[in-house]
């Protein structure tokens, strides 16, 4: 086990590192998978009770200095509105509400669903980011009505997506618009990225699912039919359509990359969670073209380029850590051998820095932003392939994910972001992102918890970690 005071260097990666793929960073065979715990490796319970008591720490922070709010800035003690200023959904309450119930902290899961149906309201005068409230607030209600059984989570959840609704029935080509107010119904935002368009089957899905009514699943099925007809004869799509026209905006095909993918993630959990084959078939056909077209290997290490969506031709060389979620897909999908590859690279990428950047450029190995906003995607790509394979590896590569946290952006507040990790001392911001509430610890968690109210063999979580299939009640 490394040190769980990790390096801090200037550049995302070495010399050396780029030059060659160490032996601990090699596939790991499959007899070396299962193997034991490395030295200096917790046992599972002590970890699970670190991670667990961490999140508690983060959650008391947020109830002190910001309940009601949707975000807490635990340095400062203040809040943040993530829809609309002025406005407030109690967004960390809802992020929350699952990974309450998962921890067994009863107490706080009455709590917080106590408040969601006192005080949420649905029907603010906000032009809310329609994406931002399917994948948080309707499927944090949708989670926790699966986890509680409380009926008014779901009636608050179904008034919710109505309200929602008109930015897909108002849209000629039944792509969403961006915005949608959610007094008036008013709608805005005419050209609109893949992930925003094309993830909402799952949470859409499931409340069709729960209430009888298909109207939310059809509206989310067309959106995705809508991206999937429009790709390029190379089986890839661009990065952003407007969504009245039905044309590309932007032609790049930068998956796995923002912002287009959850796309390409909900094509394959909708085939998995609802038996849809065509999903299925359609998410197989578009990973085949950006494996076939945008994989590459540098200096010993899988990258995926950007390419122009009719041509192949090279746009760019950019990785953003919102993509390090892929190789949890990849393995999902049945492409383990590319999966452990990509997750070789990022885990590189942590072994060189304190927490992981935002954002580097793999052509000439530099960062390209230096902030860590508490993203989730290496460690949810961490638990995809430990629940896939059992393999040692993950759990220790994910215990020293959580190792950097906890000694670089813990602070008497709770957990903060880093405005630049690749400065010594590592600058501190002041915020914590409520899916930090839904994600990090809750994967981290239920990898070492052997959590009893999580079906290991069913559980699907959603890409804000929302648990769509797999509670124990």
């Amino acid at each position: 086990m490394r040190s769980l005071s990790l390096p801090r260097r200037r550049t995302v990666l070495s010399a050396a590192a780029v030059a060659t793929a160490g032996a601990a960073l090699a596939r790991p065979a499959a007899a070396t998978a299962l193997a034991a715990p490395a030295a200096g490796m917790p046992s599972d319970a002590v970890a699970a009770r670190e991670i667990r008591d961490e999140f508690v720490h983060s959650w008391e922070g947020y109830k002190q200095a910001a309940w009601g709010y949707d975000e807490v800035r635990p340095v400062s003690g203040g809040s943040n509105d993530f829809f609309a200023d002025g406005r407030t959904f109690g967004l960390s309450i809802v992020e929350a509400l699952d990974t309450l119930w998962l921890m067994e902290l009863d107490d706080e899961v009455a709590r917080a669903a106590d408040w969601i149906e006192r005080e949420l309201d649905p029907a603010q005068d906000a032009d809310v980011q329609v994406f931002e409230t399917i994948i948080r607030l309707v499927g944090g209600l949708v989670a926790g009505y699966l986890c509680t059984g409380r009926q008014p989570l779901l009636d608050r959840c179904r008034e919710l997506a109505d309200r929602l609704l008109p930015a897909f029935t108002r849209s000629p080509t039944g792509m969403p618009y961006r915005y949608v107010n959610l007094r008036t119904g008013a709608v805005s935002g005419s050209t609109s990225p893949l992930a925003e368009i094309g993830s909402n089957i799952l949470e859409f899905g499931m409340l069709s699912k729960l209430t009888g009514n298909q109207k939310y699943w059809d509206a989310a099925k067309r959106a995705m039919r809508a991206v999937f007809d429009r790709r390029s004869a190379l089986g890839l799509l661009g990065t952003s359509l407007n969504i009245e026209t039905g044309r590309w905006t932007d032609t790049t095909s930068c998956a796995p990359n923002p912002p287009v993918d959850s796309y390409y993630e909900y094509l394959w959990a909708g085939a998995e969670l609802f038996g849809d084959g065509e999903l299925g078939d359609w998410y197989r056909l578009l990973t085949g073209s950006v494996l076939r077209y945008q994989l590459e290997h540098r200096g010993g290490y899988a990258w995926y380029k950007q390419v122009d969506y009719a041509t192949g031709r090279t746009t760019g060389r950019g990785a953003s850590e919102l993509g390090s979620f892929y190789p949890g897909l990849l393995g999902k999908g049945g492409d383990l051998d590319a999966a452990v590859d990509y997750y070789n690279t990022w885990t590189m990428i942590l072994d060189n820095n304190p927490v992981v950047p935002e954002a580097i450029d793999y052509g000439n190995a530099t960062v390209r932003s230096g902030r860590n906003d508490l993203r989730p995607e290496y460690v949810n790509a961490s638990f995809d392939l430990w629940m896939l394979t059992g393999g040692q590896r993950y759990k220790e590569t994910a215990y020293t994910y959580f190792a950097g946290l906890r000694d670089n952006l813990r602070v008497p507040g709770g957990y903060t972001v880093a405005e630049d990790v690749t400065v010594t001392p590592l600058r501190r911001g002041d915020l914590t992102p409520g899916y930090w509430f839904a994600e990090n610890p809750k994967y981290l968690y239920l990898m070492f918890a052997a959590a009893p109210r999580f079906d290991y063999r069913s559980g699907l979580l959603s890409t804000e970690g929302k648990l769509m299939r797999g509670a124990v009640r």
